[in-house]
């Protein structure tokens, strides 16, 4: 049976929040949050050695985005990150929506996204 779970950042209309569990050694993450979770972007990034440094690993993404929306720039900076960090191939389906978001709030919305990556990130390293 497989392990399902969860992280959140935020409250209100910008929290954000993600479940995620291992998929034999892949990893699948759903972000959402805001007014109105949705699926806005697909992102799947694999792990590399870095270009610039070989020791380092880095990653490699493809993403999918719908029309009318921003998600890509959730899914992509979250599946890079974690399969960098984990070193897993990770696919991640983003919905983060706020109606008549301010900057402010869209701000908000992204710093918690990333502070939702890094738990994710800790999370994953204490199962291996």
């Amino acid at each position: 049976m497989t392990k399902v779970f969860y992280a959140e950042e935020g409250e209100g209309k910008c929290q954000v929040w993600a479940f995620f569990f291992l998929l034999g050694d892949d990893l699948v993450v759903g972000i959402g949050g805001g007014e109105r979770p949705h699926i806005g972007a697909l992102a799947v990034a694999e792990p590399r050695p870095s270009r610039a440094k070989p020791d380092v690993i880095s990653s490699t993404s493809s993403v999918i985005t719908l029309l009318g929306h921003k998600d890509d720039i959730v899914a992509r900076e979250a599946a890079d990150s974690l399969a960098s960090e984990t070193n897993r191939v990770v696919t991640v389906t983003a919905g983060i929506h706020v109606e008549n978001a301010t900057k402010k709030e869209i701000e908000t919305l992204l710093a918690n996204s990333r502070r939702v990556i890094q738990k994710i990130i800790k999370r994953i390293k204490t199962l291996t």
